[in-house]
């Protein structure tokens, strides 16, 4: 029965196997990724027999499965490349950068197929260069080096990169109606500053446009062949918009759950036979005593049981990670350049949601070091440098925060290379310029417009990339960070928190609404009296511990009227900057789970949640208010 229902999807009609086809897929895809990866590692040492083994078994496999789907046309492709590397392994022929372009346009192919089996339809034939290019290549014939990839472009992400709606929407949105007392907009994305007066121009570090940020991460698409024809424009937003929503969960975090979940039945049961006991009179020290046992015992297991939910959903990033040395390369040879990707780190554990959502930002990063962090081979000889470029992508957990890393070893950037091009796009004015520290002027990458580049290319130009890349960091509760030093090179560092789903919390109330601030950030409550308060250069401050910290008032930060009243001071760390946080009173601190605004974001707001008492509680993005207040 199964294989006359394989047979009868020669017409695209997968009825009934459904689940075997997801199965296909789901093996099918890491294997195919997993062989893009062995590929990089092949072309450094093209004679490693266990390598070429290890691609020939990946492709026979995948071929295999196509075969049972009755995938024909994905039978040929991998046949061909199966044939092709039988060559290789045995000697007849010689890996050549050429060679493997082929190839990595063979296995681009086999991706676009997939995604055509995920829409339950038969995949369509693979281009007829590729395959002519294949074929050639078996019968030793010198093929054709590819042709630059086209993008695709996402009007998805540029949407991302809009201002986000304001703070009444954002009540009519959960409470049906804005409050009688409607708080003012949060700001908006701050009003733009300026550069001093023009400097000679140095090579800067320009910025990629976003329009690259959805070309593939496994390679080039069919029209990488010259001459071949573009896949359609459905299979291309096909490939680029899928998102894996499947999860591999190691077997023994499942069995922690299930242990969880038992003792947490068993102490049900026995506060269900307290509760009775107490209602029918039984209120004893004993049955009191039993009572908060069994009450604290059940806190401590849902604790337990929150933490192996969510290690479930952690995964190593490098399943992430190993897309980016491909798509490294191909862009490398298409700018004729030497560029090696260093991975590590890539054991670091992730939330799986966010590893979907980073995707995007990392290509873009990759690009962008690989197009303009770091200089020809030409320009690198004469700096004294060595011809290959070096990239480096890594990750680290340091406390409750994954940090990535993109860094190069390229041209890096001139502060006043970035504020002379933003003076001259009108992007800042040269008054304000002047009080731009170091940190601020490199920062001036992510204003929307920006770009180094005077003419628009297929990879950079437009100037909306950095902005897109920062938008969807932020999105994820995250920040980015530049450090660069001219001719040496830059470093790109993405902090993100383990997690999105659980987020330890500070209560803080402005008259009789909740908000609610990350506690990490908090080091310290204390009272806030005028008395306490003085001004320096028309601000408030308070001095603590013979520290003068700024006092920003939480009403002022999130555009409200203050109503200075306010009696309770938590003292924020934020990056590199302390400050006090004024506001009416808190209400205690709590694990709160977040519900995202994904399609309905204010700038200042990270999330939602729910208190105890059933209220709506804002999570406040504080980077995002100190950002937009200029503190």
């Amino acid at each position: 029965m199964i294989y006359w229902k394989a047979w009868g999807s020669e017409m695209g009609d997968f009825t009934g196997m459904e689940e075997l086809l997801q199965d296909f897929l789901l093996e099918a895809s890491d294997l195919l990724s997993d062989v893009d990866s062995k590929l990089m590692d092949l072309e450094k040492a093209p004679e490693d027999k266990a390598l070429l083994n290890v691609i020939f078994r990946g492709f026979h496999t995948i071929k295999g499965g196509a075969g049972f789907l009755n995938a024909q046309e994905l039978v040929t492709l991998c046949h061909l490349t199966e044939n092709l590397f039988d060559k290789l392994r045995n000697g007849e022929l010689q890996l050549t950068p050429s060679l493997l372009d082929v190839i990595l346009a063979a296995t681009g192919e086999v991706r676009l197929m997939f995604n055509d089996l995920g829409k339950n339809t038969q995949p369509q034939s693979a281009p007829a260069n590729i395959l002519a290019a294949l074929e050639a290549a078996l019968k030793g014939e010198s093929v054709a080096a590819p042709a630059p990839a086209a993008p695709v472009i996402s009007s998805a992400l540029q949407a991302a990169a809009q201002n986000g709606p304001d703070w009444n929407q954002l009540y009519h949105a959960l409470l049906g109606a804005t409050p009688a007392a409607a708080p003012a907009a949060i700001p908006a994305t701050p009003a733009p500053v300026a550069a001093p007066a023009a400097v000679t121009a140095a090579p800067a570090h320009p910025v990629i446009d976003e329009h690259q940020l959805k070309v593939s991460a496994f390679g080039r698409r069919a029209n990488d062949i010259p001459g071949s024809a573009a896949p359609s424009a459905s299979r291309r937003e096909g490939e680029a918009g899928a998102k894996d929503n499947t999860i591999r969960v190691d077997t023994d975090r499942l069995d922690q759950v299930l242990n969880l979940s038992g003792e947490i039945g068993l102490t049900k049961n026995r506060l269900t036979h307290l509760r009775t006991d107490i209602l029918q009179g039984r209120a004893d020290p004993a049955t009191l005593k039993s009572l908060d046992e069994s009450v604290s015992q059940l806190d401590m297991l849902v604790v337990n049981l929150q933490n192996a939910v969510m290690n479930t959903r952690m995964q190593p990033i490098g399943r992430l990670f190993k897309k980016y040395p491909r798509l490294a390369r191909d862009l490398a040879r298409q700018l004729g350049k030497d560029v090696e990707l260093v991975l590590s780190g890539e054991e670091t554990e992730i939330d799986k949601t966010m590893i979907e959502d980073l995707n995007d930002p990392l290509v873009h990063l990759v690009r962008n070091a690989v197009d303009h962090g770091v200089e020809s081979a030409e320009q690198r000889v004469a700096a004294g440098k060595p011809e290959k470029s070096m990239v480096q992508l890594s990750a680290r957990q340091e406390g409750d925060h994954i940090l990535i890393s993109i860094s190069d070893d390229g041209r890096g950037m001139r502060a006043e290379v970035l504020r002379n091009k933003a003076i001259e796009k009108g992007l800042i004015t040269p008054e304000a310029a002047s009080a731009m520290n170091e940190e601020e002027s490199l920062n001036i990458v992510f204003m929307p417009g920006f770009s180094t580049k005077d003419e628009v290319s297929s990879v950079s130009g437009r100037g909306v990339g950095m902005d897109v890349v920062k938008t969807n960091i932020q999105k994820l509760n995250g920040s980015i960070s530049i450090q660069s030093e001219p001719g040496r090179g830059s470093v790109f560092t993405i902090s993100l928190p383990l997690t999105l789903a659980i987020l330890p919390v500070l209560l803080l109330r402005l008259s009789d609404q909740p908000f609610a601030v990350p506690l990490s950030m908090v080091r310290e409550i204390m009272s806030v009296t005028p008395e306490e308060q003085q001004l320096i250069s028309g601000r408030p401050t308070m001095v603590v511990r013979g520290e003068v910290l700024p006092l920003r008032s939480l009403a002022q930060l999130i555009g409200w009227e203050d109503s200075g009243k306010s009696e309770v001071g938590v003292l924020m760390q934020v990056g590199n900057h302390s400050f006090i946080l004024s506001a009416d009173g808190f209400a205690g601190h709590d694990d709160v789970v977040i519900k995202s605004l994904d399609t309905f974001r204010p700038k200042g707001v990270a999330g939602v949640t729910m208190s105890s008492e059933g209220e709506i509680v804002l999570i406040l993005d504080i980077k995002e208010l100190l950002s937009a207040s200029n503190l």
